[in-house]
Protein backbone atom coordinates (compact mmCIF):
# COMPACT_ATOMS: atom_id res chain seq x y z
CA UNK A 1 0.00 0.00 0.00
CA UNK A 2 1.49 3.30 -0.69
CA UNK A 3 2.60 5.51 1.68
CA UNK A 4 0.35 8.80 2.59
CA UNK A 5 1.71 11.90 1.00
CA UNK A 6 4.93 13.22 2.72
CA UNK A 7 5.29 16.14 4.75
CA UNK A 8 7.53 17.38 6.89
CA UNK A 9 4.86 17.49 9.93
CA UNK A 10 2.70 14.59 8.65
CA UNK A 11 -0.71 16.26 7.43
CA UNK A 12 -2.70 14.14 5.03
CA UNK A 13 -4.06 15.60 2.09
CA UNK A 14 -7.65 15.62 0.49
CA UNK A 15 -8.92 16.69 -2.85
CA UNK A 16 -12.65 17.87 -3.13
CA UNK A 17 -14.30 16.10 -5.66
CA UNK A 18 -15.73 19.23 -8.40
CA UNK A 19 -19.22 17.49 -8.60
CA UNK A 20 -20.54 20.92 -9.93
CA UNK A 21 -17.85 20.65 -12.98
CA UNK A 22 -16.71 17.19 -13.20
CA UNK A 23 -18.96 16.57 -16.10
CA UNK A 24 -20.89 12.94 -16.50
CA UNK A 25 -18.40 10.94 -17.89
CA UNK A 26 -17.30 7.80 -16.28
CA UNK A 27 -14.28 7.63 -17.88
CA UNK A 28 -13.25 10.87 -16.71
CA UNK A 29 -14.56 10.58 -13.38
CA UNK A 30 -12.36 7.71 -12.81
CA UNK A 31 -9.28 9.37 -13.93
CA UNK A 32 -9.79 11.85 -11.55
CA UNK A 33 -10.07 9.97 -8.70
CA UNK A 34 -7.27 7.47 -10.20
CA UNK A 35 -5.27 10.43 -10.27
CA UNK A 36 -5.59 11.91 -7.20
CA UNK A 37 -4.87 8.40 -5.88
CA UNK A 38 -1.77 8.09 -7.84
CA UNK A 39 -0.49 11.35 -6.72
CA UNK A 40 -0.44 10.32 -3.20
CA UNK A 41 -3.36 12.08 -2.11
CA UNK A 42 -5.24 10.45 1.51
CA UNK A 43 -8.87 11.47 0.31
CA UNK A 44 -11.24 12.38 -1.94
CA UNK A 45 -14.46 14.49 -0.76
CA UNK A 46 -17.24 14.20 -1.99
CA UNK A 47 -20.14 16.93 -1.52
CA UNK A 48 -23.99 16.38 -1.26
CA UNK A 49 -27.09 18.00 -2.52
CA UNK A 50 -30.53 15.67 -3.54
CA UNK A 51 -32.14 18.71 -4.94
CA UNK A 52 -31.14 21.99 -6.09
CA UNK A 53 -33.21 25.45 -5.79
CA UNK A 54 -34.45 28.58 -7.38
CA UNK A 55 -33.60 31.20 -4.59
CA UNK A 56 -35.81 33.88 -5.93
CA UNK A 57 -38.64 34.70 -3.60
CA UNK A 58 -37.75 32.19 -1.20
CA UNK A 59 -39.40 32.68 2.62
CA UNK A 60 -37.01 32.36 4.72
CA UNK A 61 -34.24 33.07 1.94
CA UNK A 62 -31.90 29.93 0.92
CA UNK A 63 -28.65 31.02 1.81
CA UNK A 64 -26.26 28.65 0.11
CA UNK A 65 -24.50 28.93 -2.83
CA UNK A 66 -26.11 26.67 -4.88
CA UNK A 67 -28.72 26.54 -7.67
CA UNK A 68 -30.63 23.86 -10.06
CA UNK A 69 -28.21 24.84 -12.30
CA UNK A 70 -25.17 23.25 -10.61
CA UNK A 71 -24.79 19.71 -10.76
CA UNK A 72 -24.42 17.22 -7.82
CA UNK A 73 -23.14 13.41 -8.47
CA UNK A 74 -24.90 11.62 -5.63
CA UNK A 75 -22.57 10.91 -2.97
CA UNK A 76 -23.11 7.64 -2.10
CA UNK A 77 -23.34 6.24 -5.14
CA UNK A 78 -20.61 7.92 -6.84
CA UNK A 79 -18.49 6.58 -3.84
CA UNK A 80 -19.26 2.64 -4.97
CA UNK A 81 -18.38 3.68 -8.05
CA UNK A 82 -14.82 4.67 -7.13
CA UNK A 83 -14.72 1.97 -4.55
CA UNK A 84 -13.78 -0.07 -7.54
CA UNK A 85 -11.72 1.71 -9.90
CA UNK A 86 -9.15 3.16 -6.59
CA UNK A 87 -7.04 0.83 -4.47
CA UNK A 88 -6.27 2.91 -1.26
CA UNK A 89 -7.77 6.53 -1.36
CA UNK A 90 -10.12 7.15 1.43
CA UNK A 91 -13.95 8.17 0.41
CA UNK A 92 -15.26 10.77 2.47
CA UNK A 93 -18.47 12.84 2.34
CA UNK A 94 -17.99 16.41 3.01
CA UNK A 95 -21.06 15.99 4.06
CA UNK A 96 -24.09 13.77 3.96
CA UNK A 97 -26.93 15.73 4.75
CA UNK A 98 -27.86 13.12 6.90
CA UNK A 99 -30.92 14.57 8.45
CA UNK A 100 -33.23 14.44 5.92
CA UNK A 101 -32.03 10.63 4.35
CA UNK A 102 -33.86 7.63 6.60
CA UNK A 103 -31.32 6.15 8.91
CA UNK A 104 -31.39 2.42 8.50
CA UNK A 105 -30.87 3.01 4.83
CA UNK A 106 -27.91 5.18 5.18
CA UNK A 107 -26.77 2.36 7.48
CA UNK A 108 -27.24 -0.11 4.75
CA UNK A 109 -25.88 1.70 1.73
CA UNK A 110 -22.72 3.08 3.96
CA UNK A 111 -21.91 -0.19 5.52
CA UNK A 112 -22.19 -1.66 1.76
CA UNK A 113 -19.47 0.83 0.16
CA UNK A 114 -17.21 0.52 3.15
CA UNK A 115 -16.90 -3.43 2.56
CA UNK A 116 -16.50 -3.49 -1.20
CA UNK A 117 -14.05 -0.68 -0.25
CA UNK A 118 -12.13 -2.62 2.01
CA UNK A 119 -12.57 -0.05 4.70
CA UNK A 120 -12.35 3.40 3.39
CA UNK A 121 -15.08 5.41 4.09
CA UNK A 122 -15.67 8.15 6.11
CA UNK A 123 -18.58 9.39 7.05
CA UNK A 124 -19.07 13.09 6.86
CA UNK A 125 -22.80 14.79 8.50
CA UNK A 126 -24.47 17.85 8.54
CA UNK A 127 -27.43 19.35 8.64
CA UNK A 128 -27.42 21.32 5.76
CA UNK A 129 -29.05 24.41 4.53
CA UNK A 130 -31.36 23.92 1.56
CA UNK A 131 -35.18 23.91 3.34
CA UNK A 132 -36.55 23.35 -0.15
CA UNK A 133 -35.05 19.84 -0.09
CA UNK A 134 -36.27 18.50 3.40
CA UNK A 135 -39.72 19.79 2.29
CA UNK A 136 -39.53 17.99 -1.15
CA UNK A 137 -37.80 14.83 0.47
CA UNK A 138 -40.75 15.15 3.62
CA UNK A 139 -38.37 16.02 6.33
CA UNK A 140 -38.94 18.88 8.50
CA UNK A 141 -36.05 21.33 7.93
CA UNK A 142 -36.38 22.63 11.93
CA UNK A 143 -35.88 19.82 13.79
CA UNK A 144 -32.76 18.58 12.07
CA UNK A 145 -30.33 19.34 14.40
CA UNK A 146 -31.73 17.45 16.95
CA UNK A 147 -32.74 14.26 14.60
CA UNK A 148 -29.01 14.01 13.70
CA UNK A 149 -27.84 13.74 17.42
CA UNK A 150 -30.34 10.34 17.08
CA UNK A 151 -29.70 8.96 13.82
CA UNK A 152 -25.80 9.03 14.68
CA UNK A 153 -26.54 6.39 17.55
CA UNK A 154 -28.92 4.44 15.38
CA UNK A 155 -26.21 3.98 12.77
CA UNK A 156 -23.84 3.07 15.62
CA UNK A 157 -25.99 0.25 16.36
CA UNK A 158 -26.93 -0.63 12.99
CA UNK A 159 -23.79 -1.22 12.12
CA UNK A 160 -21.94 -2.66 15.59
CA UNK A 161 -25.53 -5.21 16.87
CA UNK A 162 -26.54 -8.84 15.64
CA UNK A 163 -30.17 -7.41 16.54
CA UNK A 164 -31.24 -3.63 17.43
CA UNK A 165 -34.28 -3.34 19.73
CA UNK A 166 -34.00 0.84 19.80
CA UNK A 167 -37.17 3.28 20.42
CA UNK A 168 -36.26 6.97 19.94
CA UNK A 169 -38.10 9.96 19.16
CA UNK A 170 -37.33 9.76 15.85
CA UNK A 171 -36.83 5.87 15.03
CA UNK A 172 -38.24 2.82 16.36
CA UNK A 173 -37.05 -0.57 15.56
CA UNK A 174 -38.21 -3.68 17.07
CA UNK A 175 -35.66 -6.21 16.75
CA UNK A 176 -34.15 -5.70 13.65
CA UNK A 177 -30.91 -5.36 12.10
CA UNK A 178 -28.68 -5.16 8.79
CA UNK A 179 -26.75 -7.65 7.34
CA UNK A 180 -23.61 -7.77 5.98
CA UNK A 181 -22.36 -5.16 8.50
CA UNK A 182 -19.00 -3.49 7.82
CA UNK A 183 -15.95 -4.98 10.07
CA UNK A 184 -15.23 -2.20 11.64
CA UNK A 185 -16.50 1.11 13.25
CA UNK A 186 -16.87 3.65 10.27
CA UNK A 187 -15.22 6.90 11.69
CA UNK A 188 -18.39 9.78 11.47
CA UNK A 189 -16.86 13.00 10.84
CA UNK A 190 -19.38 16.17 11.17
CA UNK A 191 -19.45 19.40 9.65
CA UNK A 192 -20.89 22.78 10.00
CA UNK A 193 -20.67 26.22 11.06
CA UNK A 194 -22.18 26.58 14.22
CA UNK A 195 -21.25 26.39 17.96
CA UNK A 196 -24.04 23.54 18.38
CA UNK A 197 -22.56 21.70 15.60
CA UNK A 198 -18.63 21.64 17.20
CA UNK A 199 -20.06 20.51 20.68
CA UNK A 200 -21.97 17.80 18.96
CA UNK A 201 -18.75 16.87 17.47
CA UNK A 202 -17.04 16.93 20.57
CA UNK A 203 -19.99 14.24 22.27
CA UNK A 204 -20.09 12.37 19.39
CA UNK A 205 -18.03 12.39 16.70
CA UNK A 206 -14.78 11.14 14.87
CA UNK A 207 -13.59 14.21 13.35
CA UNK A 208 -14.53 17.73 12.47
CA UNK A 209 -14.78 19.17 8.86
CA UNK A 210 -14.01 22.99 8.29
CA UNK A 211 -15.13 23.42 4.96
CA UNK A 212 -12.74 26.63 4.80
CA UNK A 213 -9.20 27.96 6.15
CA UNK A 214 -7.70 30.80 7.56
CA UNK A 215 -7.55 32.16 10.82
CA UNK A 216 -11.26 31.71 12.27
CA UNK A 217 -11.28 28.18 11.18
CA UNK A 218 -8.13 27.87 14.01
CA UNK A 219 -10.33 29.40 16.00
CA UNK A 220 -12.95 26.96 15.52
CA UNK A 221 -10.51 24.23 15.95
CA UNK A 222 -8.99 25.36 19.34
CA UNK A 223 -12.91 26.04 20.73
CA UNK A 224 -13.39 22.45 19.49
CA UNK A 225 -10.50 20.70 20.85
CA UNK A 226 -11.47 22.35 24.59
CA UNK A 227 -14.72 21.42 24.13
CA UNK A 228 -13.19 17.78 23.60
CA UNK A 229 -11.27 17.97 26.88
CA UNK A 230 -14.57 18.90 28.91
CA UNK A 231 -16.20 15.35 27.50
CA UNK A 232 -12.90 13.66 28.68
CA UNK A 233 -12.15 12.77 24.83
CA UNK A 234 -8.29 12.91 23.36
CA UNK A 235 -8.18 15.87 21.07
CA UNK A 236 -5.03 14.21 19.26
CA UNK A 237 -7.27 10.70 18.31
CA UNK A 238 -9.89 13.59 16.88
CA UNK A 239 -9.36 14.26 12.92
CA UNK A 240 -9.61 17.76 11.86
CA UNK A 241 -10.04 19.13 8.79
CA UNK A 242 -9.21 22.19 6.38
CA UNK A 243 -10.62 23.19 3.12
CA UNK A 244 -8.07 25.63 0.85
CA UNK A 245 -8.77 27.27 -2.03
CA UNK A 246 -6.65 26.22 -4.91
CA UNK A 247 -6.71 30.04 -6.17
CA UNK A 248 -4.76 30.67 -3.04
CA UNK A 249 -1.93 29.74 -4.29
CA UNK A 250 1.22 27.86 -3.82
CA UNK A 251 2.39 29.89 -1.24
CA UNK A 252 -0.37 30.43 0.80
CA UNK A 253 -1.24 26.64 0.51
CA UNK A 254 2.37 25.82 2.30
CA UNK A 255 1.51 28.70 4.76
CA UNK A 256 -1.92 27.55 5.57
CA UNK A 257 -0.56 23.49 6.01
CA UNK A 258 2.11 24.95 9.12
CA UNK A 259 -0.59 26.94 10.74
CA UNK A 260 -3.06 23.84 10.23
CA UNK A 261 -0.68 21.52 11.66
CA UNK A 262 0.40 23.66 14.64
CA UNK A 263 -3.33 24.53 15.30
CA UNK A 264 -3.56 20.23 15.33
CA UNK A 265 -4.76 19.83 12.29
CA UNK A 266 -4.76 16.65 10.66
CA UNK A 267 -6.25 16.74 7.04
CA UNK A 268 -6.04 19.47 4.41
CA UNK A 269 -7.91 19.38 1.18
CA UNK A 270 -7.60 21.77 -1.74
CA UNK A 271 -10.67 22.49 -3.51
CA UNK A 272 -10.45 23.59 -7.34
CA UNK A 273 -14.26 23.65 -7.76
CA UNK A 274 -16.03 26.92 -8.13
CA UNK A 275 -18.41 27.47 -5.53
CA UNK A 276 -19.67 30.83 -6.43
CA UNK A 277 -17.29 32.43 -3.99
CA UNK A 278 -14.17 34.54 -5.14
CA UNK A 279 -11.00 34.03 -3.73
CA UNK A 280 -9.45 36.50 -1.49
CA UNK A 281 -8.17 38.65 -5.01
CA UNK A 282 -11.75 38.46 -6.16
CA UNK A 283 -10.78 35.21 -9.03
CA UNK A 284 -12.80 32.20 -9.20
CA UNK A 285 -10.65 29.04 -11.06
CA UNK A 286 -13.38 29.01 -13.95
CA UNK A 287 -12.32 25.33 -15.11
CA UNK A 288 -14.24 23.73 -17.51
CA UNK A 289 -12.56 19.87 -17.99
CA UNK A 290 -11.64 17.55 -15.95
CA UNK A 291 -7.84 17.46 -17.27
CA UNK A 292 -7.74 21.00 -15.89
CA UNK A 293 -8.98 19.64 -12.37
CA UNK A 294 -6.18 16.64 -12.67
CA UNK A 295 -3.78 19.51 -13.75
CA UNK A 296 -4.55 20.87 -10.39
CA UNK A 297 -4.23 18.16 -8.27
CA UNK A 298 -0.63 18.10 -10.01
CA UNK A 299 0.10 21.28 -8.90
CA UNK A 300 -1.24 21.10 -5.56
CA UNK A 301 0.31 18.44 -4.31
CA UNK A 302 3.47 19.59 -6.22
CA UNK A 303 3.75 22.50 -4.01
CA UNK A 304 3.08 21.25 -0.55
CA UNK A 305 4.62 18.04 -0.66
Amino acid sequence: MPDHVPTPAGLRFGAVFPTTEIGNDPVAIRDFAQAAEGLGYDRIVFYDHVLGADHANREPPLGGPYTPDDPFHEPLVLMGYLAAVTERIELATGVLILPQRQTALVAKQVAEIDLLSDGRVVLGVGIGWNHVEYDVLGLDFHDRGRRLTEQIEVLRRLWREDLVDFTGRDHRIDRASINPRPGRDIPIWFGGRSQTSLQRAARLGDGYVFASAGPRMREHAATLQGLLHTEGRDPSRFGMEEFVEFTAGPEAWRAEADAWLEAGGTHLSMRAMTTRTPSADGTRDGFTTPQEHIEALERFVAAVR
